[in-house]
């Protein structure tokens, strides 16, 4: 019996060792930002400076998008666009190689949109079994399913997204549960809808009133026994909340009056955004998450309208906010409380969003420029290098791997290698 004992202590070890080693809980990068689309990355031994030499692979890809790289295990997707629009790409590579395993074309329309947006900048979503890709025009929002060969499973179209400004779609899907999400927020009558993901039909749809387009992206928050919530953010809701089971509206907290460009982020029990213009993030709230009907002001956590980013997603990690601005200033708050931890001033400009990885925090300027931050109540710079080429992405990590997508290429670069 003891040796039974033993023999079990010992298999137990061996298992809590493996569980613990890099690369072993793996997680998949499948959506916007990530898991949840928090932007974290627990994954570990990414260098925090690099050479051309230490890149695993680098792999042209044609046309031109600002979509950031959906990882499902060994399998990349992303999308991009040429001819000004008129065709729409989708690729998949293997993360190993880089080797592009199959590419499809939809044909599309051109249409006004904004000179630091693309044609291709929604993100890819997976769920593991079909990958899922939206490209917008005036006249329609498609969203298509492949399955990881390559073939075309489905197409639905979601309506119009109509700029009276010009400034193009930003938004990406999500995928939650067996229900593909889309808010299509444009300059008219809007929507979130919830599509079947094996079939595209439509399951459920939201309408908004919205007064300006936006262009962030849902989170979902789950908690046992609790109702699911999923939150969005434009001019018209301000903050909001759906049931991703049904898309009966929860609650919504009518705060803004500027644009909603980055998207709402989860941060302990409070639920934030930020809308602003002209470059700059004007109006932010942080808000309870159980709430219920129309919210007044006096629900509000806290408030803040300076040194905000107004594209860059914000970061929530720990118990502190990073505020990485679009014109290189970067904030740590106390999450909880909206309190100053320390500010400084980075350099550059940036449209990608910043993620965290093994408390590391990475983000890169238009001009290409990875910059990475240490995380904490202590601002310290980690690390400067140049990728050489415009980025408006923002990186992807999967399986001890980051991806990084510049205007022409697309860098794997692996853990281990500096």
């Amino acid at each position: 019996m003891r040796r039974v004992v033993s023999l079990l202590s010992g298999l137990l070890v061996v298992l809590l060792v493996l569980s613990s080693a890099p690369g072993a809980a793996a997680e998949n990068w499948a959506r916007f930002r990530g898991p949840g689309g928090a932007g974290i990355s627990h994954d570990k031994g990414l260098p925090v400076t690099w050479t051309d030499k230490d890149y695993r692979w680098k792999t042209a890809l044609p046309g031109l998008g600002h979509s950031s790289v959906c990882v499902w295990d060994n399998q990349l997707f992303v999308t991009s666009a040429l001819d000004s629009g008129r065709q729409r790409l989708v690729f998949s590579l293997d993360s190993k190689s880089g080797k592009i395993l199959w590419s499809d074309k939809l044909a599309s329309r051109t249409h006004s949109k904004h000179q630091l947006n693309s044609f291709a900048s929604a993100t890819p979503a997976s769920d593991g079994r079909r990958v899922y890709v939206l490209f917008s025009t005036n006249e329609d929002t498609v969203v298509r399913a492949y399955d990881f060969k390559g073939q075309r499973l489905w197409q639905a179209d979601v309506g119009p997204f109509h700029n009276k400004h010009g400034h193009g779609c930003g938004t990406s899907p999500i995928v939650w549960q067996d229900t593909v999400i889309v808010a299509s927020q444009h300059d008219g009558p809007s929507s979130i809808v919830g599509l079947d993901a094996a079939t595209g039909k439509l399951r459920w749809k939201s309408d908004r009133q919205v007064r300006l387009t936006a262009h962030s992206t849902p989170v979902v928050l789950e908690r046992k026994n609790k109702t699911p919530q999923l939150f969005f953010s434009n001019t018209g809701d301000g903050i909001g909340s759906i049931d991703p089971r049904n898309g009966n509206v929860l609650w919504r907290a009518n705060l803004f009056t500027t644009r909603a460009v980055n998207s709402p982020v989860i941060a302990g029990n409070l639920v934030l955004a930020i809308a602003g213009g002209g470059g700059k993030g004007k109006q932010m709230a942080a808000i309870p998450v159980d709430q219920s009907g129309e919210v007044a002001s006096d629900k509000v956590a806290w408030t803040r309208e300076r040194n905000l980013p107004y594209v860059p997603t914000p970061l929530a990690f720990g118990n502190h906010l990073y505020f990485w601005a679009d014109n290189g200033v970067v904030t740590c708050l106390e999450s909880a409380t909206g309190k100053d931890v320390w500010m400084q001033r980075v350099g550059g400009k940036y449209w990608a969003s910043p993620i965290c990885v093994d408390g590391k925090i990475y983000n890169i300027t238009d001009k290409g420029e990875v910059v990475v931050l240490a995380s904490g109540a202590k601002y310290q710079l980690l690390g400067r290098t140049q990728l050489g080429e415009p980025v408006h992405s923002t990186p992807a990590v999967s399986q001890g791997r980051m991806f990084l997508r510049t205007f022409k290429h697309l860098y794997c670069l692996e853990a281990g290698k500096k």
